[in-house]
């Protein structure tokens, strides 16, 4: 069905042919390919890589693949199991690794997997060094050890324990103010090991949780991106248990979903903004997010006298931009945390921690807490383009047609009205261009789409 390499690594629908979907010699060559990139750029002989898998079904045979190939090339492999893509990031400098993959399509349905590729910090590669892994993948240029100087494997099951310990020792963490609120909480894991690495953090926290596919067999029950219209069982069940709030996470726990006490989504964008909130009340800094994030994270930025920086799409992006303007808080709309004071990678763990901190001390419910943030709303919108038309030329046009607003072109065009804003992207893989709008209501921002539509069309 599909096989798609990137420069953050390679994600495809398991079985098929080689080179259409992700198939065991796909996820041996490209394994080969991150191990021989690390050889070739570490001056030492002796490498170790960490790796973890999230619960999809197909996580213990890709995992398999990937130990064996790294074994062959003479690197030692540290599993850690059932784990998810924030305690891989946290572990591999804990245990002094050259690097790491994580086993996870994230939030793409079950039948897809993925290697997402970490360098010695815990923190994605570089698109440069990307490019060089998939230049190796596909010149197949390995070397692999001899009998005698095979890597060695083994395994850990303190992850967790190691990850959430760290979580619990952050200042920013009032353990006992969370403790004193006696909060009740369900849980969504999507059953992926959300339900196994949350559900420890919370009862540290003196939170009762109740369990909602938390079982990691990797059969979803939903679809597993924590967006509304996959929620409903967990809405009704904050409501029915009487519970304080509703926490959601997808497949490898890097996207953290909140619904209130009423069984109401506080939706993906505001997880940043509400946790922004609190930590920029205790600390002067600049927050980051990325271009087609919510605006409600720049105005509780101001409202705390603070700055904020605004990067390309994606997470890498956002770290860059995060290290060079020294954040104390960043992430992206899509309910991504992004804490550099623990790690810089989107974690749910200490997301959900900082929050309930939050909470605890702000003395509010959910809803009360979310009717604190500006409302906005965003729409998402498309235009199919005829393959002969320049699509560069056109965002060029768009942005000559627009040059007395405020425009960025870090990714795409981003217009900034004075009440809401579009932001362009065309796509690498066909002619479309993708439109996002925030505005003050659904209608507006629906509307502002249609209407950039109209002016590209007009544009042609």
């Amino acid at each position: 069905m599909s096989l798609i390499k990137s420069i953050s690594g390679i994600r495809g629908t398991i079985g098929g042919k080689v080179n259409d979907n992700l198939t065991p010699l796909d996820v041996v060559k490209f394994a080969s390919a991150f191990g021989t990139w690390l050889q070739n750029n570490k001056n030492k002989k002796d490498l170790t890589l960490v790796i973890g898998r999230d619960a999809r079904i197909s996580g213990q045979m890709v995992s398999s693949l990937v130990t064996a190939t790294l074994q062959g090339l003479g690197i030692n492999v540290i599993d850690l199991g059932l784990s998810t893509t924030p305690t891989v990031e946290v572990m591999v400098p804990e245990l002094n690794a050259d690097g790491g993959i994580i086993l996870t399509a994230s939030h793409n349905p079950k039948q897809w997997n993925a290697l997402k590729l970490l360098n010695d910090k815990g923190e994605f590669i570089s698109g440069e060094n990307g490019a060089e892994v998939l230049a190796l993948a596909e010149n197949e240029d390995f070397n692999y050890a001899e009998v005698d100087d095979l890597g060695n494997y083994e395994t850990r099951e303190d992850g967790f324990d190691i990850h959430i310990q760290k979580i619990l020792e952050l200042p920013t963490v009032d353990v006992e103010a969370i403790k004193a609120k006696k909060f009740k909480v369900v849980l969504d894991a999507v059953n992926s090991t959300g339900g196994i690495s949350i559900p420890p953090l919370l009862e540290k926290l003196g939170v009762e949780v109740v369990k909602l596919y938390c079982e990691p067999t990797g059969h979803f029950p939903h679809n597993p991106e924590p967006l509304k219209e996959h929620l409903g069982d967990i809405c009704e069940l904050v409501k029915k248990e009487g519970a304080d709030m509703g926490i959601v996470v997808d497949p490898d726990v890097d996207r953290l979903a909140l619904i209130d006490e009423k069984g109401e989504m506080f939706g993906e964008e505001y997880t940043l903004v509400a946790v922004a909130d609190y930590l920029l009340k205790n600390k002067n800094g600049v927050t980051v997010s990325n271009l087609s994030s919510s605006r409600a994270l720049r105005d509780v930025a101001k409202n705390h006298n603070s700055e904020y920086f605004a990067s390309a799409v994606g997470e890498v992006n956002v770290v860059n931009l995060m290290k060079e303007k020294k954040a104390v808080i960043g992430g992206e709309g899509n309910g991504g945390i992004i804490y550099p004071d623990l790690h810089y990678g989107r974690d749910s763990l200490v997301g959900i921690a900082l929050f309930l901190t939050h909470l605890a001390k702000e003395n509010k419910t959910v809803s009360e807490l979310r009717a604190g943030y500006p409302a906005y709303f965003m729409g998402k919108k498309k235009i199919e383009l005829t393959p002969e038309i320049d699509v560069d030329a056109l965002l060029v046009k768009v942005q000559d047609e627009f040059k007395n607003e405020d425009i960025s072109t870090v990714d795409g065009v981003k217009i900034d009205f004075a009440e809401n804003w579009v932001h362009l992207r065309k796509s690498n893989t066909e002619p479309i261009i993708r439109i996002y709008t925030e505005a003050f209501s659904q209608e507006e921002a629906d509307k502002l789409g249609d209407d950039m539509i109209a002016k590209i069309r007009s544009l042609i």
